[in-house]
C-alpha cells in the first residue's frame, strides 16, 4: 500500500499542474501545425499578428496575450543585482494567469511600457521590507522601469517560474519587433487565450483551421499551417506533438499509474493465497457457525470486514512509511511532495483506496472459506483435493508475469539510455563551459575574449545564437538547385560571432573552407552540416547558391561540417545552417586550457566577466552536464521502474515464502516417510521446489511477450533506439528464477533436513 500510494502522489502531484489558476478551465495556448513534405510537427511559436486576430475575429475570446520566451534577465538596484527568469508579457496576461496582488493591480499594472511588476520573492531581495511602488529598477543595464505592482509568487507545479514581468509594449522601441508586428513570417512568440464562459473550443475550431489559409497564404501552401488551441490542463502531460494529436509526459504517469496497481495487486494476491490455503485453520468455525443457523451472506459480510480491518491497520503502517520515505524519494525526483494531511479530498480518496484494496483481497477467501459444508468439515480435517490450489497457482503464476514484465522493462529502459548516451556527439564536450550573454557582454564581447585568452584560462572562445545543446531558431529556405515545385524545408539555423566556433565546440568541416571572422565578408556565406547536404541532394555542396529567409541577397555555400547532436540524443541530427552573424548573440562558449584547473580557470574567468558585466553576476554551465540533463527524463523513469521492479519481486517473493512454509507444513509426514525410506535432501529438495518453479516459469513464458510489446511501443517514441534482443528475457527469468529458488529453498532445505522420527510422531 505504501508504494501505491507514494506512486499516487506523485501522479496527482503530475495532473495538479497549472491547475490552481483561478478558472483554468478556459486558458489555452495557440500552437502551429505543420505538415512538411508529409512530416508533420507542432510548436507553441506563432507571429505576432495572432493576437489581434483573435481579439477582431473571435468575439468568443475574452481575453488574448501574447509574451517572449521568459528568459533570464538582470534587475540591479545600486549594488543590489540579481538574475531570475522573466518576460515581456500583454497587457491582459495578469487577467488571463490571475495571481493574487499584494500592491497594485491588473487592470494597471501593466499599462506603462516602462513599467515591472514583481514577485513577492523578487520584492524582497530587491527591496527588503521597504515599499516597492513607484520605485525603479534597473532592467539589464539598460533601461530604468518602474515598480507597479507586486504579485504573489508562483507555485512550483506551473508552466511558469517568472520573478517579474515587464509590458510586451516595452519590446517595441527595437527595430526587429516593429518589423514583425504585422508578418506572419517569423514566428518567435506565445499567445495565450481565456474564452468566455460558456464558450467551447469545438465552436472556434473550423475558423481556426481556416484562419493561416486566408491571412497566411504563403505559409499554408507549403507547410499546410494550422492553428491550434491547447487546453492550459494539458500544458504539462500532453507537452508533444505526434502525427496523431498531443503525448508526452502523459505516458509516463500512465505507466506508474499501472506500476502501482500492479504491486498492490501483488500484494492483494498474497492475502487471497494466504488465506485459502489455511482454509483448514477456520473450517470448523465455519462449519459450526453453519449449524447453529449462521447466513452465508453473514460469513461473507465477516470475512471481508476482516479483510478491510487488516487493510485499514496496514494502510496507517503505510502512511508512517510513506512519510519516512518522501524525503528521499523527492531527492530522487527533484520535487516537494508531501501527504496533504489537511485535505478533506485526501483523505476521502483514502477511505476509497482502503475499501477497494480490503475488497480485492479479500472476497476470493471471503467467497470460498464461506462454501464449507457443515457436515464435511465437522466429520474430521478439510481435504480440498488438488481442484482447489488450481486458483492459488493460476494467481502465483499472474504475481511473477507482473514482476518479471516489470524487470524485463526496466532492463529494456536502461538499455535505451545507455544506448543514447554512447552515441557520438559530433563535438567535444569535454572541458566546454558556456555562459549566457548580457548586454554588456555582447558590447564588450572582443575585450573580454581577448582578455579571457589572455589569461591562460581557456583555448579559444566564441559566441554564438545558442548553445551546443539546443537550437532556438529553425529559418526557411526558398530556393535551392534542385527544389522540387511545392517543396518548402527549414533549417536549423545557429548564427555565430566569428570564425572560431567550429575550433572551439570541436565541430570538423569535411568540405570547403571556415568563416573568415570578418562579417563583412562572411555576411553572405553560410556553412551547412551534413543532413542539410542530404536533404538538398547535393552532389557538390560547396559554391551552391540558396535563397534564405528574409536575405534580399543570394547565399553562398562555403563549407560543410560534420553532423552533431545540438537537440536531442534520441533522434536523428536535423539539417542545419550555420551563418555569421553577431547580433544575434546569446551564448559566449569557452574551452579550459588543459593545464590549468578547472577551479582555478573559473576564478580567472570570474573576475574577467564581471569587469565587463556589472548587473549580474559570473553564471556558467558545463556543456557536457548540459548534455547530460537531456537524459533526465529517462534515467527518472529507469531509477522509478527499477525500485518498484525490485519491490514487486520482493512482494511476490514473501507471498512465495508464505506457501511454501505451508505446503512443508502439509507435507512434513510425507517428507519423514520419505527419508525414512531413503530420500536424499537433494530429492527432497527438488520435490518441494519444483512447483514454484514450474509456476514461475509459466510466469516468464507470459511475461516475456507482453513485456516485448509494451517495451516496444515504448521505444517507438525514440528515433535513435535499440532493439530488442532475446537475451534480456532469458537474463530476466534466470534472475526470476534464482530469487525463487532462494526463496523457497529456506523453507524446502529446513523441512528436509528435520528429524523423521519428530515428523512422524502420532499426535
Amino acid at each position: 500500500m505504501a508504494v501505491a500510494l507514494i506512486i499516487g502522489l506523485w501522479v496527482y502531484n503530475q495532473y495538479s499542474y497549472d491547475r490552481f489558476w483561478p478558472g483554468y478551465e478556459r486558458v489555452y495556448q495557440a500552437w502551429n501545425r505543420y505538415d512538411e513534405n508529409g512530416i508533420v510537427d507542432a510548436g507553441v511559436a506563432t507571429a505576432l499578428p495572432l493576437a489581434d486576430e483573435f481579439k477582431r475575429s473571435f468575439p468568443e475570446i475574452e481575453y488574448v496575450a501574447q509574451t517572449d520566451w521568459m528568459g533570464s534577465h538582470s534587475l540591479m538596484i545600486g549594488d543590489k543585482k540579481i538574475s531570475g527568469s522573466g518576460g515581456m508579457v500583454g497587457q491582459d496576461f495578469l487577467k488571463i494567469f490571475v495571481l493574487p496582488f499584494i500592491q497594485g493591480n491588473a487592470t494597471s499594472a501593466l499599462s506603462d511600457p516602462y513599467s515591472i511588476v514583481l514577485t513577492e520573492s523578487t520584492s524582497t531581495a530587491l527591496f527588503g521590507t521597504a515599499d516597492p511602488i513607484g520605485k525603479t529598477v534597473r532592467f539589464d543595464n539598460s533601461q530604468d522601469l518602474k515598480v507597479t505592482g507586486v504579485v504573489k509568487d508562483v507555485p512550483n507545479n506551473s508552466k511558469f517560474k517568472f520573478k517579474f514581468l515587464v509590458p510586451f509594449d516595452y519590446l517595441k522601441q527595437f527595430d526587429y519587433v516593429k518589423k514583425n508586428l504585422h508578418t506572419w513570417r517569423d514566428k518567435s512568440y506565445q499567445c495565450f487565450v481565456t474564452l468566455k464562459q460558456g464558450v467551447q473550443l469545438s465552436s472556434l475550431e473550423p475558423r481556426l483551421k481556416e484562419m493561416q489559409k486566408k491571412l497566411n497564404p504563403e505559409d499554408y501552401k507549403l507547410w499546410k499551417i494550422q492553428t491550434m488551441l491547447q487546453p492550459m490542463k494539458d500544458w504539462h502531460l500532453y507537452n508533444d506533438y505526434k502525427l496523431e494529436g498531443f503525448t508526452g509526459f502523459i505516458s509516463y504517469v500512465k505507466m506508474f499509474s499501472l506500476i502501482g496497481s500492479l504491486v498492490l495487486l501483488i500484494a492483494c494476491i498474497n492475502f487471497m493465497n494466504l488465506s485459502t490455503a489455511r482454509s483448514e485453520k477456520r473450517a470448523k468455525e465455519v462449519g459450526i457457525r453453519k449449524a447453529i443457523g449462521s447466513l452465508r451472506s453473514s460469513l461473507i459480510f465477516q470475512f471481508l470486514t476482516e479483510s478491510i480491518l487488516i487493510t485499514l491497520f496496514a494502510f496507517f503502517v503505510s502512511l508512517l512509511i510513506v512519510q519516512l520515505a518522501l524525503p528521499f524519494f523527492n531527492d530522487l525526483i527533484k520535487a516537494t511532495l508531501s501527504i496533504p494531511w489537511e485535505s478533506s479530498f485526501f483523505w476521502m480518496g483514502m477511505i476509497a483506496y482502503v475499501l477497494i484494496t480490503g475488497l480485492m483481497a479479500g472476497l476470493r477467501p471471503a467467497f470460498y472459506l464461506s462454501s464449507f459444508r457443515p457436515v464435511k468439515v465437522l466429520k474430521g480435517p478439510v481435504n480440498a483435493g488438488p481442484a482447489a490450489s488450481i486458483p492459488r497457482k493460476i494467481l502465483v503464476v499472474l504475481q511473477f508475469t507482473c514482476s518479471v514484465a516489470l524487470i524485463i522493462s526496466t532492463v529494456i529502459i536502461y538499455q535505451q539510455i545507455q544506448h543514447a548516451k554512447e552515441r557520438p556527439l559530433g563535438y567535444e564536450s569535454n572541458r566546454l563551459m558556456m555562459t549566457y550573454t548580457s548586454s554588456d557582454l555582447v558590447k564588450n564581447y572582443q575585450v573580454v575574449k581577448n582578455e579571457m585568452l589572455q589569461s591562460g584560462a581557456v583555448g579559444s572562445v566564441t559566441m554564438s545564437s545558442t548553445p551546443v545543446t539546443d537550437v532556438w531558431s529553425n529559418q526557411r529556405v526558398d530556393d535551392w538547385s534542385g527544389k522540387l515545385p511545392d517543396e518548402s524545408l527549414t533549417l536549423q539555423t545557429i548564427a555565430v560571432s566569428d570564425a572560431d566556433y567550429f575550433k572551439t565546440v570541436g565541430m570538423k568541416l569535411v568540405g570547403g573552407r571556415n568563416f573568415t571572422g570578418n562579417n563583412a565578408v562572411d555576411s553572405l556565406d553560410v556553412i551547412i552540416n551534413e543532413s542539410a547536404v542530404k536533404r538538398m541532394g547535393f552532389k557538390e555542396p560547396i559554391n551552391q547558391i540558396l535563397t534564405w529567409h528574409d536575405v534580399p541577397q543570394k547565399i553562398r555555400v562555403i563549407g560543410v561540417v560534420q553532423d552533431a547532436l545540438m537537440k536531442s540524443p534520441f533522434s536523428p541530427p536535423e539539417p542545419s545552417i550555420f551563418v555569421s552573424d553577431p547580433q544575434w548573440a546569446n551564448v559566449i562558449t569557452y574551452r579550459l586550457s588543459p593545464n590549468v584547473s578547472t577551479q582555478a580557470a573559473i576564478q580567472k574567468l570570474g573576475k574577467i566577466i564581471d569587469q565587463y558585466n556589472p548587473s549580474s553576476k559570473y553564471s556558467y554551465e558545463f556543456v557536457d552536464e548540459n548534455y547530460k540533463a537531456k537524459f533526465n527524463q529517462e534515467v527518472l523513469v529507469g531509477k522509478l521502474s527499477g525500485i518498484f521492479a525490485l519491490l514487486a519481486i520482493l512482494i511476490s517473493c514473501l507471498g512465495l515464502f508464505g506457501l511454501a512454509a505451508y505446503v512443508t507444513e502439509q507435507r512434513t509426514r510425507e517428507i519423514g516417510i520419505r527419508k525414512v525410506l531413503g530420500a536424499s535432501v537433494s530429492q527432497l529438495w527438488i520435490l518441494l521446489c519444483k512447483e514454484f518453479v514450474i509456476l514461475v516459469v509459466i510466469g516468464c513464458l507470459i511475461a516475456s511477450p507482453l513485456a516485448y510489446y509494451f517495451s516496444n511501443e515504448c521505444l517507438q517514441q525514440y528515433q535513435y533506439r535499440i532493439s530488442i534482443g532475446p537475451l534480456v528475457f532469458v537474463l530476466s527469468a534466470i534472475v526470476a528464477l534464482a530469487i525463487t529458488l532462494l526463496t523457497v529453498s529456506f523453507k524446502a532445505i529446513r523441512a528436509a533436513l528435520s528429524n523423521p522420527v519428530i515428523s512422524l510422531r502420532t499426535e
